[in-house]
């Protein structure tokens, strides 16, 4: 109910379907609001190709709103990597997009930060911490607003149509309406708390950041001011820019660029965690 997770294909101990143990390590993907199987394979495929695994999360509309329900979602997360880190740990790397960090990613941060409190071990979430080495943040992150979930649930490029149907749009807007009104008190305190998160994860790094000039979604100037903070905080930045690329898309020239920088982002990681 609070979104799902699933492991995209063959895990790092070899458990999948393929039997195959990967060489790499394991890429965490927060998925966008309403994403489903399909729209993530090409990015599934794209960390495999790199000898990657990746273990899939998609948040749920309602964890934006209530981050007690992301947070158990972020732990069932957690839980779920823990396994395989016990049998054989390995580099991991979060890759956030679009709405993702604020349905999940923050939350998961937390965690293993021990700023909130999960379901497993101190030492479990160390095991996370010590083989963490890297983020990737592809249209996001996004700013947090009271009607953020209804602009992502009807936005065309999200739902590969031009216009919404009017049922949809009437019933979407008619609950954002109602948990702006049931939360709208908490929202600046929710926004303040999800920021502060980000920025703390400054020393997982290095960070690439993808993101186009002209999304709707996800603002250029907030994302570059996110980049900005980072490199201020010390961070290790590696920002990318498009003039014109649809948000989550799936672009040819998106996964492609995609594909480059993040087979020099890799081979990296590699090696800052055997060191």
């Amino acid at each position: 109910m609070w979104g799902r997770h699933y492991w995209g294909g063959p895990r790092p101990s070899g458990g999948g379907a393929e039997g195959a143990e990967v060489a790499g390590g394991v890429v965490v993907m927060f998925a966008w609001l309403s994403s489903q199987e399909r729209h993530v394979r090409a990015y599934v495929e794209l960390y495999a190709a790199l000898g990657w695994a990746c273990l899939v999360c998609h948040s749920d509309f309602l964890t934006l709103f209530m981050p007690d329900k992301a947070a158990v979602l972020a732990d069932r997360v957690l839980t779920e990597l823990v396994k395989e880190l016990k049998v054989r740990p390995v580099p991991v790397v979060f890759a956030s997009f679009s709405g993702g960090p604020k349905g999940c990613t923050y939350k998961v941060f937390q965690l293993i930060e021990r700023r909130c409190e999960g379901q497993l071990t101190l030492d479990d979430y160390q095991l996370v911490r010590d083989c963490l080495c890297g983020q990737m943040y592809d249209s996001s992150p996004v700013d947090f607003v009271s009607d953020l979930g209804t602009r992502f649930l009807l936005h065309p490029s999200v739902l590969k149509m031009p216009e919404p149907p009017r049922v949809l749009s009437w019933m979407t807007k008619g609950i954002a309406s109602g948990l702006g009104t049931l939360f709208i008190g908490k929202f600046e305190a929710q926004r303040k708390e999800y920021w502060e998160t980000l920025y703390s994860s400054v020393h997982v790094g290095p960070i690439l950041i993808l993101c186009s000039e002209d999304d709707e979604l996800a603002p250029c100037s907030v994302v570059q001011n996110f980049g900005r903070r980072l490199l201020e905080l010390g961070g290790d930045v590696n920002f990318v820019k498009w003039h014109s690329s649809a948000h989550v898309g799936m672009l040819f020239l998106l996964v492609q660029s995609s594909r480059l920088c993040g087979r020099k982002l890799m081979r990296r990681l590699n090696l800052l965690y055997i060191t």
